[in-house]
């Protein structure tokens, strides 16, 4: 068996009278990439914002490389390795790539004057994408001037070259056209090949989740409703289900 990175078990959260999670379990191991799929308001966000830190559970325990553990914060989890990378990518674009990739964790010549090292980060930044085969013009370049599936890459590769040992993503192929799809899902391809990371992809896009993902599990309600290998399921019986909720919630709101 693999071992382990992350896991939850029966994890729940409320806020107020809401539950916006309920008795939620799952597994990552190492070198794994899971793809979690569900519709708007199925607790997606709520669950990420758990396994980052920023939200505590009501219920439940979170175990990260074995041993159960509490996530106090946003910089807590990152310490450990958790590294999320969101739609927005928290990237400056008015400033270059490498520097981007070395943001507030910067190279210093010179402590005492705080003289950046731009040569040593420049390198740094050139070796580390080309490892990723993260395709850009130059790394001398601003962030604005890339495309949209290149932003995500730079992103991705700034949270691997931060030692994360979870990387979790968000949509991360959302709005983008057929070529930088593939070249993001290309990058998590070659994460997963070099086992360096487990990865956990929210994702709306089924053929996107097929292509990369060991597993998939479907968040509905709040509850996790099905834990498959992709290689066990297909397109067509995830659709099934979702098409099921839907007659569900159609059926109640007539009954109303």
């Amino acid at each position: 068996m693999s071992e382990e990175a992350l896991r939850t078990e029966s994890i729940s959260k409320s806020f107020g009278r809401v539950t916006a999670l309920r008795d939620v379990s799952i597994r990552l191991n190492k070198g794994e990439v899971l793809g979690l799929l569900g519709d708007n308001g199925a607790g997606k966000s709520t669950l990420m914002k758990i396994l980052t830190g920023f939200h505590k559970p009501t219920t439940g325990k979170i175990f990260f490389e074995g041993k159960e553990t509490e996530l106090k914060s946003v910089s807590h989890a990152r310490a450990m390795g958790i590294e999320p990378v969101y739609q927005d990518l928290a990237l400056i674009n008015e400033v270059n790539v490498y520097r981007n990739m070395f943001l507030q964790k910067e190279l210093m010549r010179n402590k005492f004057f705080q003289i950046l090292d731009d040569r040593e980060m420049r390198r740094l930044a050139q070796e580390h994408l080309k490892q990723m085969r993260v395709n850009i013009p130059s790394v001398d370049v601003e962030i604005s001037k890339l495309s949209g599936g290149q932003r995500q890459a730079i992103a991705v590769a700034r949270s691997v070259y931060a030692n994360a040992k979870v990387l979790l993503l968000d949509e991360p192929t959302a709005a983008m056209g057929v070529k930088e799809s593939a070249m993001i899902l290309d990058v998590i391809r070659q994460l997963k090949e070099s086992a360096q990371v487990a990865v956990i992809i929210v994702a709306h896009n089924y053929a996107h989740v097929f292509d990369v993902c060991d597993r998939v599990n479907l968040l509905q309600n709040g509850k996790i409703t099905f834990d498959r290998a992709t290689k066990e399921t297909s397109v067509e019986e995830l659709m099934g289900l979702v098409l099921h909720e839907m007659r569900e919630a159609r059926e109640q709101i007539h009954k109303k």
